[in-house]
């Protein structure tokens, strides 16, 4: 199997990138990633890609792979609202039609979160955008697309790109944990998951954090 990861150099992407190295039924990796990553692999592929909102030269990539782990992001304190919108909607649903314009077989994975609004209503940017996202993609023809929307993630590998959210936050997981045992997932656990519905497929389009547990608890 070829994937794409995007946000590769991030806590999601690079864990994705990591344990789909370790995945046996994966025979190559492309990192679509806007800088090097800070190691080399015989299994990965990098290219330096600046412009998410135009895929042009890609074609052939996109044409010979088995699916894209959308992994790009960040978190709304870090940017205005007009760059989140872009960085959140606009990049992945740009390179969703790329995709399928070439390669209408392609299994798609979105990464949103905990707090996504399907109703596009939520109080914060975060909710809106991104149940706003989900909803476009629902409505392109993807022959197999999925939504994971993944609680508070604990990072088990140093990222230096983690956000300074995250990382305040890393001393809560135990109490999280122990309060809301189901708001929580490993970046470990999140990527084992992923890797698991883009080559076995899920029931459910779209796995809340309670869902991808499920999932875990079967591999």
């Amino acid at each position: 199997m070829r994937i794409i990861i995007t946000g590769a150099t991030g806590l999601v992407g690079a864990e994705a990138v990591r344990q789909a190295i370790e995945d046996n039924e994966i025979e190559e990796i492309v990192a679509l990633v806007r800088k090097p990553l800070d190691f080399q692999h015989p299994k990965v592929k990098i290219i330096i890609h600046s412009n998410y909102l135009d895929y042009s030269g890609l074609e052939t990539v996109f044409r010979n792979t088995d699916a894209m782990l959308w992994c790009l992001g960040i978190s709304q304190s870090q940017v205005s609202k007009e760059e989140y919108i872009a960085i959140t909607y606009d990049y992945s649903i740009a390179a969703a039609k790329a995709l399928l314009a070439v390669n209408p077989e392609i299994t798609f994975l979105f990464v949103s979160g905990m707090g996504a609004s399907s109703d596009e209503k939520s109080m914060t940017l975060f909710g809106r955008i991104k149940g706003k996202t989900e909803n476009e993609l629902k409505r392109l023809p993807f022959k197999d697309l999925y939504i994971v929307r993944p609680g508070g993630i604990k990072p088990i590998h140093k990222n230096k790109n983690t956000a300074f959210s995250n990382k305040i936050m890393t001393p809560l997981f135990p109490l999280m944990k122990l309060i809301a045992p189901f708001s929580v997932i490993t970046s470990v656990e999140l990527a084992l998951v992923m890797l698991d519905i883009v080559k076995n497929g899920t029931e459910n389009q779209l796995s809340e954090n309670v869902d991808l547990l499920k999932i875990l608890k079967t591999l």
